[in-house]
């Protein structure tokens, strides 16, 4: 598998991210390697927090709420997806697959840094991909926040937002990944903002993760990724620790994408679930102390 890896020098001087990057190798699944970048802030013997982001973004995203969660005395981990931020990207579409972006995180999260007692928080393919470890290794877990996400099994047919965008990702001459980021925003970003979230993209040459994951969404029941769906939900339909939703108002894609939770996880009976306000699809960009603080109150409160 030929991959990419983008210089060091693209991520200097980004806007509040003072984190030092910490990076595993993985198996390809070809019988090479990857290396795959995360973050790992706060006191190493805690229990960690793990962030997980989605598409088109990389760990960036999460910088306005790792200082809140550290604060409050939690260790937090927050990984680059295959294909994004600092970890390393094949360069062909093909080389995605879900189950592989699975692969590559189960080794680099489970078989690398061995992380236990964990509470997850992903939205947008952060969740599609971390929700299939949670049912992958439910031992390793003590609870789950979600929002923005969804674990789709092709059943539903795909709302007209995200038939746009997969079409978008697919026959668009250009995609520009910080204005993309901007546009599923309710704030504006600054151009030094946008810049960072452009930054692990030098060309269109790294992008071909991030062009094909839309099509990866299961949006037929012939999706090869549907049984692993299914399996997964038997898991989280028996799930009775503590599950949280933090769905934003303002995202026509995830829109509603909680009602797949709240009434069919035991865990999620009696959680306080929020809606935040004025985020929209990046809802950490928007309102990403918010979110960490009810993150924060979620973990106090299930101890």
């Amino acid at each position: 598998m030929q991959s990419l890896r983008t210089p060091d020098d693209r991520f200097t001087g980004l806007p509040d991210f003072p984190f030092q990057p910490h990076y595993v190798t993985v198996p390809d699944g070809e019988g090479g390697e990857l290396r795959v970048h995360y973050l790992d802030e706060g006191p190493a013997d805690a229990a960690p927090v793990l962030l997980m982001h989605g598409e088109p973004s990389w760990c960036f995203l999460y910088r306005h709420m790792i200082p809140v969660l550290v604060a409050a005395g939690h260790r937090v981990v927050a990984p680059d997806l295959v294909g994004f931020g600092r970890s390393d990207k094949p360069t062909e579409q093909a080389d995605y697959t879900y189950a592989r972006h699975v692969a590559w995180m189960q080794a680099a999260l489970f078989d690398r840094l061995d992380l236990r007692d964990i509470t997850f928080f992903g939205q947008d393919w952060g969740g599609l991909v971390g929700l299939r470890l949670v049912a992958a290794a439910p031992d390793r877990y003590s609870r789950v926040a979600v929002g923005n996400t969804g674990l789709p099994t092709g059943d539903a047919t795909p709302n007209e937002a995200f038939l746009r965008w997969r079409q978008f990702s697919r026959e668009s001459p250009a995609f520009p990944i910080g204005g993309i980021i901007n546009g599923g925003c309710t704030t504006d970003l600054s151009p030094e903002v946008v810049a960072a979230y452009d930054a692990p993209f030098p060309d269109d040459t790294y992008k071909a993760g991030a062009r094909i994951f839309p099509s990866l969404v299961p949006a037929s029941v012939d999706d090869p990724a549907r049984p692993d769906q299914l399996a997964a939900w038997e898991v989280l339909r028996a799930w009775t620790k503590p599950w949280l939703c933090t769905f934003s108002d303002s995202d026509p894609v995830t829109k509603g994408g909680q009602r797949a939770f709240i009434g069919t996880i035991p865990g999620a009976e009696g959680q306080p679930h929020v809606t935040i306000e004025g985020g929209g699809h990046f809802l950490q960009e928007d309102r990403g102390p918010e979110l960490a603080r009810v993150l924060v109150d979620f973990i106090a409160a299930t101890r």
